[in-house]
């Protein structure tokens, strides 16, 4: 019935061990209901609409909350719905070939013996975060607030890889802004604060729910799994803060390159000018020696023609001296 590319991983806790059962969301259902102390763990990834619907239909989930799990594209928020919650968060990777950074989707569903995640991407794999809970009894017997915590620390810590990537490209930029050489570096920045925006949009509206979980302000997050969040709430702001000033970095290496191409250009313009009047010195007195009359000063002298060159080469030398000096050559 179901497609084990979708089904990423079923489990059944108790007592902060896993049980070793099928990897079927029916098992993990059946399971749940037979035992009052255990919880089960279902994930998908990418699923199709009649696989969630039958999971749906197994643990109880929200309609709205099942459509929004389908579509990939959800603002990161909490949202709870009788007496179960729905956390969606945005996840982020890296790919260094084209400096941009990739977002996908997690979404958490989380009641009082249940948590069902539904991932969209390549990004922010829970295998990982799964099997270092599980090595945790001790944190694991804390039930789905646990394992929230481990997803939520997991998507995060992908957050600072991504920023310490983003960085190093930043870095770059700057270096290749303030080098002597003359670059191009408008398209590269505007791309990396394209990429920082969605930076921005994945992590910003997570502050709010991770400081409400910090304080267990949340139904399902308990007093003494609270503390748990703090530090991935604290990984939050810290991530959020490099992330706003990454962007004013870009923005000011942004200004600083358009300033420095407009002195550039003015140099330019410049050295043009004082070339040209150079040039339009000798232009003007041959111009003027080359007119038709016979009353010309120095007209018949035998050595006209070389002081003629000799005072064009000696104001033409004059200007450049001149120009030099004023550092427009």
């Amino acid at each position: 019935m179901h497609d084990g590319a979708v089904i990423v991983d079923c489990g059944v806790y108790a007592e902060g061990e896993r049980r070793d059962l099928p990897k079927d969301p029916e098992t993990v259902a059946q399971a749940i209901g037979a035992d009052g102390e255990s919880f089960g763990w279902v994930g998908l990834h990418e699923p199709t609409a009649p696989e969630l619907a039958r999971v749906q239909e197994l643990f109880g989930l929200h309609s709205l909350a099942v459509e929004d799990a389908l579509k990939a594209h959800q603002r990161p928020k909490v949202e709870r719905y009788g007496d179960s919650v729905v956390v969606v968060l945005r996840t982020l990777w890296y790919v260094d070939e084209g400096d941009a950074v990739e977002t996908g989707q997690v979404s958490v569903f989380v009641g009082p013996r249940y948590v069902v995640t539904v991932r969209h991407g390549e990004g922010a794999p829970l295998t990982t975060a799964r099997q270092e809970l599980e090595e945790r009894a001790s944190v694991l017997g804390h039930g789905p607030a646990a394992v929230l915590w481990a997803i939520c620390d997991s998507v995060v810590d992908g957050y600072e890889a991504v920023a310490e990537q983003v960085e190093l490209d930043v870095d770059e930029v700057e270096s290749s802004v303030f080098s002597p050489d003359r670059t191009s570096d408008a398209a590269r920045i505007y791309a990396l604060k394209r990429e920082v925006l969605e930076m921005r949009r994945a992590i910003g509206p997570l502050r709010e729910p991770m400081e409400a979980f910090a304080h267990g302000a949340v139904p399902l997050i308990s007093r003494d799994a609270a503390p748990f969040f703090r530090d991935v709430a604290d990984h939050v702001i810290r991530v959020s803060d490099q992330t706003d000033a990454l962007d004013t970095l870009l923005s000011s290496a942004l200004n600083a390159h358009l300033a420095r191409v407009s002195v550039q250009q003015n140099d330019d313009m410049r050295r043009i000018s004082a070339w040209v009047a150079i040039a339009a010195a000798p232009t003007m007195i041959a111009g003027v020696y080359g007119m038709n009359f016979e009353n010309m000063p120095e007209l018949r002298w035998y050595y006209g023609y070389f002081a003629c060159l000799a005072f064009m080469a000696t104001v033409c030398t004059s200007m450049y001296v001149g120009f030099r000096r004023a550092g427009w050559l």
